[in-house]
Order: C-alpha cells, then sequence, then structure tokens
C-alpha cells in the first residue's frame, strides 16, 4: 500500500511538471504575438534580459521534464514488494523468542565463574644433609614412581662416621659380655669367700683356745716341773692365736660384703647395657644419615621445576625439585550470592581454555569455610574508614571425575570455566 502511494504521488508531481512546461511555452507564444516588434529596431536591454530569462526557464522545464521521465521510467520498471519479507521478520522474530525462552530455562539453574583454576599436590624436594651431587637419575618434567631414585649425594664423610660408629658398637658389646661373666663369678665366689672366711674364723678360735688352756696350763705347773721356755712359747703361741681370731674377723667382715660386691656386678653390667644402647643409637643415627644421601620419590609423580645439575652443592632445607602428583582438582571462587543453593554433590561442567574441545564433569567436593580475604596476608579492616561493600568470593573445590585425558595430564594452574548446577 505504502509503495502504491508513494508512485502515485510521484506520477502526479511529474504531471504537474509538465502541465507548467507547456503552460511556459504558450505564454512565451502569446507574448510574442501580443507585443509584435519591429524587426529592424534594436531589442532593449529589458527585452534581452527578458528573453535571457526565458531560455533559462526553458532549459530547467526542459531538463525537469526529463528527470520526470526517467523517474517515470524507473517507476514502471521498480518491482512492487509482496508480503514475504512480512512473513520472513515474523518468523524470525518467533524463532528468536523461543530461543531466547530455552537459553533461559537451560540456564535458570546454573552458576558459573571464570575465576577457577587446576589444583593438585605439588610435594617439595629438599635435602637433609649437605653436600655435591653425586647422580642426578631424573629429567625435566619426568614421570616417576614411588620410590625411584631422584639423585644421590657424595656421601664418603657419613660413610667413615658409620664404620666408627659400628666399631663402638662392637666394643661395646664386648665390654658387656666381660661384665656378665665378672657378675656371674661374683655371684658364686662372694659366698664361697664368706664361708672361708667363717671357716678361717673357727679354725683360728680353735687354735686360740689350744694356746690359752696351754699357757694356763704351764702358768700353773711348779715352777721346778717346767721351764721358762717352754712358758714363753705358750705366751707366744696364744699371742699368735689371738692375732689370727682378729685377722679371721676382718676377713670375715669383708667377706659378709657379698650382696654389695653382686651388686657392683650387676651395677656394671647395666653401665655395659648403657654404652651398647648409646654405641646402637649412633650407629642408628650414622645409618640415617648415610641414608639421606639419597632422595627418593615420595610418591608417583611429574618432576617440575628441577634446579640442580650433577656435580653442584646443595644445601639442608633447600628446594632440587618438585614433584607434581596425579591427583587433580579444581578450586573455583564463586562469589557469594552465587552459593545461595549450592551443596556438596551436585554435578559440575568443567571447560579448560587451554583444551577448547574438552569438556570435563565432576561434583561439588566441599566449600571453604571462609572467603579468600579473610585468609589473606592483610585483610580488610572494615570497622575504621569509609566502608565499601565489596562482592566476597568463596573458595570451592571440585573434583573431576571424568574426561581427564590418558595420555596428556592437565597441569596445575589452567584457567578454567566451571558450571555447576544447582537444582
Amino acid at each position: 500500500m505504502a509503495d502504491r502511494e508513494q508512485g502515485a504521488q510521484t506520477a502526479s508531481v511529474a504531471d504537474r511538471r509538465h502541465a507548467f512546461g507547456r503552460n511556459t511555452h504558450a505564454g512565451r507564444a502569446d507574448a510574442a504575438q501580443a507585443s509584435p516588434v519591429a524587426e529592424d529596431a534594436p531589442p532593449s536591454r529589458e527585452a534581452r534580459e527578458q528573453a535571457d530569462t526565458e531560455r533559462r526557464r526553458d532549459r530547467q522545464a526542459d531538463d525537469t521534464g526529463q528527470q520526470d521521465r526517467q523517474a517515470d521510467e524507473q517507476d514502471k520498471g521498480r518491482q512492487r514488494p509482496g508480503r514475504w519479507p512480512l512473513i520472513i521478520g515474523g518468523i524470525v522474530l518467533l524463532l528468536a523468542i523461543i530461543g531466547g525462552a530455552w537459553y533461559w530455562w537451560s540456564h535458570r539453574n546454573l552458576e558459573s565463574t571464570d575465576d577457577a583454576y587446576t589444583e593438585g599436590r605439588a610435594v617439595t624436594i629438599a635435602p637433609k644433609i649437605s653436600g655435591y651431587v653425586a647422580e642426578l637419575a631424573v629429567r625435566d618434567n619426568q614421570f616417576v614412581h614411588a620410590g625411584d631414585l631422584l639423585l644421590r649425594i657424595d656421601a664418603s664423610d657419613l660413610t667413615a662416621q658409620r664404620n666408627q660408629a659400628r666399631a663402638n658398637l662392637q666394643l661395646a658389646r664386648a665390654q658387656l659380655g666381660a661384665a656378665q661373666v665378672q657378675l656371674e663369678v661374683a655371684q658364686v665366689r662372694a659366698p664361697a669367700q664368706l664361708q672361708q672366711a667363717e671357716a678361717q674364723l673357727k679354725a683360728a678360735q680353735a687354735s686360740q683356745a689350744q694356746a690359752e688352756a696351754e699357757y694356763r696350763r704351764q702358768r700353773r705347773v711348779d715352777p721346778r716341773a717346767t721351764t721358762q721356755s717352754s712358758i714363753d712359747t705358750a705366751n707366744a703361741q696364744l699371742q699368735a692365736q689371738t692375732a689370727n681370731v682378729a685377722q679371721a674377723e676382718a676377713q670375715l667382715r669383708i667377706a659378709k660384703l657379698t650382696e654389695q660386691d653382686i651388686e657392683l656386678a650387676q651395677a656394671a653390667v647395666e653401665q655395659r647395657k648403657a654404652q651398647v644402647e648409646q654405641a646402637e643409637a649412633q650407629l642408628n643415627e650414622a645409618e640415617t644419615m648415610l641414608s639421606y644421601a639419597v632422595l627418593r620419590a615420595p610418591q608417583d609423580g611429574w618432576v617440575t621445576r628441577r634446579n640442580v645439575e650433577q656435580g653442584g652443592f646443595v644445601q639442608p632445607g633447600s628446594t632440587v625439585m618438585n614433584l607434581v602428583t596425579p591427583d587433580l582438582w579444581v578450586t573455583a571462587n564463586f562469589k557469594e550470592t552465587q552459593l545461595t543453593e549450592m551443596q556438596p554433590g551436585q554435578p559440575v561442567t568443567i571447560e579448560v581454555d587451554a583444551f577448547p574441545g574438552l569438556e570435563l564433569r565432576g561434583h561439588v567436593d566441599s566449600i571453604q569455610r571462609g572467603s579468600g580475604a579473610r585468609f589473606s596476608a592483610f585483610p580488610a579492616e572494615n570497622a575504621t574508614g569509609n566502608f565499601v561493600k565489596i562482592v566476597r568470593r568463596v573458595p570451592v573445590k571440585i573434583i573431576i571425575d571424568s574426561g581427564l585425558p590418558d595420555n596428556e595430564p592437565l597441569p596445575l594452574g589452567l584457567s578454567v570455566v566451571p558450571t555447576v548446577k544447582v537444582e
């Protein structure tokens, strides 16, 4: 309808322009007839200007007529549109509405974030002793199994210390054996010496009694029946036997220390045992220090960030390499407003920026009990100054269930986009 009206208006304008041109020519003809001029008389200035004006009008009229004819021809050649554009536009609008509704319905229970990264366990490998690296058994990014040799440190001095500790242990054990023998001897000899001392005391007392009886008999006998020599001999024997009795009593007192002698021997044995244990501890320490010269993989993983070479000097506690284990998960920092319906166990789809065609599937494992700002080195102090509310982010741990490539494991720290279905 609009096109038809526009064509009619164009045609009416063209007709008016043709009529205007015809009227202009007719007017000029009538003016020429009404005001004849003598052929021989020269035209005046006004007549010349009027003639020039008429000629310009004639040329404009001719140009306008020609343009109108061209416009008429174009209008005739132009094809009038039908109803198809309206139909196609309506179909496109309907498809857009249906697509928007489907997109809203399919994404209404999804929570996604691009502030997420792959995480895993990176074990730090550091020596416990200092020394030169005698053997380096791994390369960069090499996969190793638990117990595989990583590197070996020169341990010549530690080997000498181990041998010395082993010799000290053997000496302590020999001394312990001798002390145990002495204890057994003391347990047998001490009671026997006590019995011997008691017997010697009894014998000395008997001899003393006999000498004393002889001395008294010599003293009671008539001096004419004995001699002074016999009396002196009896006296000497009595004194000698008295001294023997005193000596036997002293030996008996010494022999009565049997229990103390046995206890002393037992103490010597305990002392030797302690020395043996001390030597064993020193040997264990030397062997432990010697074992530190060999660094082995604590678990399966890939060697990363190796910063040691064969022949280099290492210090205790210095990191020589890291070991990345096959365990892998995703740490997603969701906004606090996205955690309303999020719970452990909900399914998750994960897109990896480094591998556009890879899609992982997992589930929510746990939600950290605190935002990242709470555990930062310099937490915000909102009780001072002006306060500007900032939406906090809370780390969410996502376990990957399937989709990981077998031949090419994902490195740590890759950017991912997890989408949690919070129904």
